[in-house]
């Protein structure tokens, strides 16, 4: 990728001033004051600039000097990128300078000096090494290298397919993928971008193909890298079989069709190689409808049927809930698994932005998902990653939540009131029209409540329309009929009766899982696996757990960083490897690096799968802790065990 110096930069602003006006080489020299020659070596830069950002020509005639040939609409865009190429580096934020770095150096086949990037993005080197050293760890996630030659400059070693992946997944190194799509775009023109979207609509239609508004927007992203990287002369290489095999789909036939309708505008030549590698994104596209419905094309994965039905039966058995029956959610899994395995099958990646957020807001199902997918993995040979499991952990969310609503929790209630059968029963309905979460039990006079109470110790709440006196379960006076003033009370007074009954809680079961001895507090550790080790050893010693118990831990933990937010992280292993249930718990002296945040509170699981009681209520105790800061910095600065220990008893 082509940069101009600051000198370059004005010589081209001068051109795009006085465009289709011949201006001498002396004109420029004068203006910038340099000589003619460094004008001259000037010029071929700006020129190789042109070439790789716009379609305008710089036409030299002898004789006459030098002119810019550009359209209006072409001027004022490329105005408008030298102003925020020379203003926008001083205001822009860290994330967007990482990406910029990043990019240039997956583009650039040629090294690039620390010096030209750190001048670029008016820093020093050490704060433009700080960058350097997180894209150099994200890079080996995609068995790429940041060189740096001597006297050259920086270089990413590897293979190109390497270099595409980490190019169509640069939004994760910053967490913006909207940010990553504007600044791709940027770097073509508007009409470029507008005409491979009207193709890809084309496609679509023909084909009846119904992709997701994120695989259409990640196709478009692909394409556009694709004819850079060609224009740039950096093609993909595929394997003759995987040709062979590609080229006899049909939608590979549609794919070169597509790409021979871009040649011209983009003039260039799309080789095989390139068709296939779109075709095999095309194949790993997530669509928007059920498979066999609208058109599908037979693109079911012959593996399908068996992973979908070993998902349910597992996450079923887990959870002690029948999910064979939700055919939402069985279409919703077909649909998603079948993109699944073929991104798999043809080795292409996979992002998912809403995967930090979901491991926080459903940690117990996110886990539950996580460790039969390391079942599933084994059994069917497959490597499906976590970001996929959390993707799977909204589908089971959403039927758990299906399932909910059709045996709704319901609060017991009775309403007390003091005016007749007929104006009670008004009441009744009121309240029930308005509050669907209030079963009511009964309508009962006031003198007939506590003979009622006593027969009936599974009432939670009593509404009334007179005052009451010694009542120990929650009550609420509101009038007869129940007016607007009175709905919004009843409404909060609910609401706080939710809020407390979740954070009700004199003791946290886990200390019944747990003992002194295997409680560990301010410890300092290197790295998290170490932690790891040393709790699933002491679980060990104490006849807990199997020897593996730790090793498998940690293998859990490389497939996906058991951090839940909040400072806080659960390691576990497969539930075959523990003998009796236990919880150790381990603080940290200092925040250690846990995934993508830092943890100073460890509770490492260890829960055979016969009590998933306790799993259910150990999640929804750490969910509750999680949502109290003030009380984990309490717990991580405490010294004494057995002060610790009385803290979860209060």
């Amino acid at each position: 990728m082509k940069y101009m110096n600051t000198r370059q930069k004005d010589i081209l602003n001068l051109l795009l001033s006085e465009p289709d006006n011949y201006l001498i080489v002396q004109d420029f020299a004068d203006k910038v004051k340099c000589s003619e020659k460094t004008i001259r070596n000037d010029l071929k830069t700006i020129e190789d600039y042109l070439n790789e950002h716009s379609h305008a020509q710089l036409i030299r005639k002898p004789g006459l000097g030098v002119y810019l040939n550009i359209e209006e609409h072409e001027r004022v865009r490329l105005s408008h990128q030298l102003y925020i190429e020379d203003n926008g580096a001083a205001h822009q934020t860290d994330e967007e300078r990482m990406l910029q770095i990043a990019y240039r150096l997956l583009m650039n086949a040629e090294p690039v000096s620390a010096k030209d990037i750190a001048a670029q993005h008016f820093l020093n080197k050490s704060a433009i090494k700080r960058d350097l050293n997180k894209i150099e760890e994200w890079l080996k996630r995609f068995d790429l290298t940041l060189v740096s030659k001597q006297r050259l400059g920086l270089k990413i070693e590897g293979n190109e397919k390497n270099k595409r992946k980490a190019l169509a997944r640069i939004s994760d190194l910053i967490d913006n993928p909207e940010f990553t799509s504007q600044f791709i775009k940027s770097k073509f023109l508007s009409h470029e971008i507008d005409f491979v979207k009207k193709e890809f609509k084309s496609l679509q239609q023909r084909h009846s193909l119904y992709f997701t508004d994120e695989t259409f927007e990640n196709l478009l992203m692909h394409t556009l890298l694709m004819i850079r990287r060609i224009k740039m002369k950096q093609p993909i290489s595929i394997s003759q079989r995987e040709i062979a095999i590609v080229e006899e789909k049909k939608e590979y036939q549609w794919t070169f069709a597509f790409l021979k309708k871009l040649e011209a505008v983009f003039s260039v030549r799309f080789p095989k190689e390139e068709a296939v590698y779109l075709t095999l994104h095309i194949l790993g596209g997530k669509v928007r409808y059920p498979l066999g419905e609208k058109g599908n094309s037979g693109l079911e994965n012959p593996l399908l049927p068996k992973v979908v039905r070993h998902l349910i039966d597992r996450v079923s058995e887990r959870k002690a809930l029948d999910f064979s029956k939700d055919q939402v959610l069985i279409n919703g899994l077909n649909i998603h698994l079948n993109t699944v395995l073929n991104r798999l099958s043809y080795d292409l990646s996979v992002s998912n932005p809403m995967l930090h957020d979901i491991k926080k807001m459903y940690p117990y199902l996110f886990h539950i998902i996580i460790d039969v997918l390391e079942d599933m993995n084994q059994t069917f040979a497959l490597s499906i990653p976590e970001e996929e499991a959390a993707y799977l952990t909204l589908h089971f969310q959403a039927a758990i939540e299906r399932s909910n609503r059709g045996s709704q929790m319901h609060k017991k209630a009775i309403i007390v009131c003091h005016m007749g059968i007929g104006m009670s029963q008004l009441l009744r309905t009121k309240i029930e029209r308005k509050f669907p979460q209030i079963a009511v039990m009964d309508c009962i006079a006031k003198a007939d409540l506590a003979d009622y109470s006593a027969k009936h110790e599974d009432v939670e709440l009593v509404i009334s329309t007179v005052s009451l006196e010694d009542v120990k379960v929650p009550h609420i006076v509101v009038s007869p009929l129940l007016e607007s003033a009175d709905e919004k009370r009843l409404g909060v007074f609910m609401d706080q009766l939710d809020e407390s009954s979740s954070k009700r809680q004199k003791t946290f079961t886990m200390l019944n899982d747990t003992t002194p001895f295997l409680v560990f507090l301010q410890q300092e550790s290197e790295h998290r696996y170490k932690l790891i080790e040393h709790l699933a050893t002491t679980l060990y010693e104490k006849g807990y757990v199997e020897k593996d118990y730790g090793a498998h831990a940690v293998m859990r933990e490389k497939m996906s960083a058991t951090n839940i937010g909040a400072g806080i992280a659960i390691p576990h292993a497969n539930a075959r490897l523990i003998k009796q249930s236990a919880v150790a718990i381990a603080t940290l002296k200092e925040p250690l690096d846990w995934g993508a945040e830092k943890v100073s509170l460890v509770f490492m699981l260890a829960v055979k799968h016969e009590d998933q009681n306790m799993t259910r209520q150990l999640f929804h105790e750490l969910s509750y802790l999680s949502e109290q800061p003030a009380f984990i910095q309490k717990l991580t600065k405490e010294t004494n065990v057995m002060k610790f220990l009385s803290y979860l008893d209060y």
